[in-house]
């Protein structure tokens, strides 16, 4: 077995072998009698990178840095959810069956309508300002959960998935009314229950939530920073403003305002930096310190103006010969509810 960091899960029915080439899963769904057909190939691309949120003077900035760990990699691209907030999808995110050339599962695309109404009993996420409101981000988290699930379901054969990397996550940041910013990570795991000899019932389990901002009291307000996979995540931008790293040194030298940014990120207080000069300033260091086959996006949310593209991402990579068949009454764009055809 090769190093986790670089795998493809690839599940043959006649064999169990387990191979690495990159972070994608390439699973194919196990059937408990060996007389049954051959089932289908699921193959899961990641978005992996990096996601860095600034809550500035009078914007939330979200800037992404693609790390293309392989071809299929897809760069982390935030998702309007409403005037008010966004979401970046990370981990297993593009579900795609090669034999029948439909697309399983696209959770960037399915993301705004992903919205349970069935909130699972237990402790619900309180906020003391919102009046418990925060009860919304829990209904995307549970719809996201459901359609991984939906995927997940047809997943019988074991899966070695390291405990510090979650299937997929969701970063969500926004304004709530009577709040003010917020930024959450929303974390998904899987687990597995053998069944019959190598035949396993795989679940997405319920998502875990932490809330990154605001910040406790007394603790600074500054970049907040994400990467996946979390192994071996590149240094976060502000510990490299902290050291003075000569490739961000040069490139915002020339301009006071951007040096006056780099400071106040530093001091901790993002809070006073006009939100033009934090744009300016992201967009100089991370293009800095970026290879230039790592593909950007950046989106700001403005308190009065909404959302808005800074840096829009590329266009969604066509697969020769795809089929995305729209459900009967459902428009042609509409999110995908395509279930796995052994369903």
């Amino acid at each position: 077995m090769q190093h986790y960091n670089h795998r493809r899960l690839q599940f043959l029915l006649a064999q169990l072998t387990l191979l690495f080439s990159g972070f994608g899963f390439l699973l194919t769904s196990f059937a408990q009698q060996q007389t049954e057909a051959p089932r289908e190939e699921i193959v899961a691309n990641l978005a992996a990178g990096r996601v860095i949120i600034a809550v500035v003077k009078d914007q939330i900035l979200v800037a992404t840095v693609e790390n293309r760990i392989e071809a299929e990699t897809r760069p982390p691209a935030p998702v309007q959810l409403s005037s008010e907030r966004l979401a970046v999808p990370l981990g297993a995110v593009d579900w795609f069956s090669p034999s029948s050339q439909q697309t399983l599962a696209n959770i960037g695309r399915e993301l705004p309508h992903l919205k349970s109404h069935l909130i699972a009993s237990g402790p619900h996420l309180q906020q003391a300002e919102a009046g418990g409101e925060a009860t919304d981000i829990e209904a995307i988290g549970q719809g996201v959960m459901e359609r991984l699930n939906d995927v997940a379901r047809d997943l019988h054969s074991k899966i070695d998935q390291p405990l510090d990397e979650p299937l997929t996550q969701l970063i969500v940041a926004g304004y709530l009314t009577g709040y003010g910013p917020e930024v959450w990570q929303v974390t998904y795991g899987i687990e597995q229950l053998q069944q019959q000899g190598d035949f396993w019932d795989t679940r997405v389990l319920r998502p875990k939530y932490l809330q990154f901002w605001p910040p406790e009291k007394g603790q600074p307000h500054t970049l907040v920073e994400f990467a996946y996979p979390p192994k071996n995540a590149p240094t976060p931008l502000l510990d490299l403003l902290k050291q003075k790293d000569p490739r961000i040194e040069k490139a915002i030298s020339a301009d006071p305002q951007l040096a006056a940014v780099a400071i106040q990120f530093v001091a901790g207080d993002s809070r006073k930096v006009p939100s033009q000069d934090a744009t300016q300033f992201l967009r100089a260091a991370l293009s800095a310190i970026t290879a230039p086959e790592n593909r950007q996006t950046f989106a700001a949310i403005g308190q009065e103006s909404g959302f808005a593209w800074v840096l829009p991402p590329p266009p969604e990579p066509k697969r020769p010969g795809s089929v995305l068949q729209p459900e009967p009454n459902r428009p042609a764009d509409a999110p995908s509810l395509i279930k796995h055809p052994d369903q």
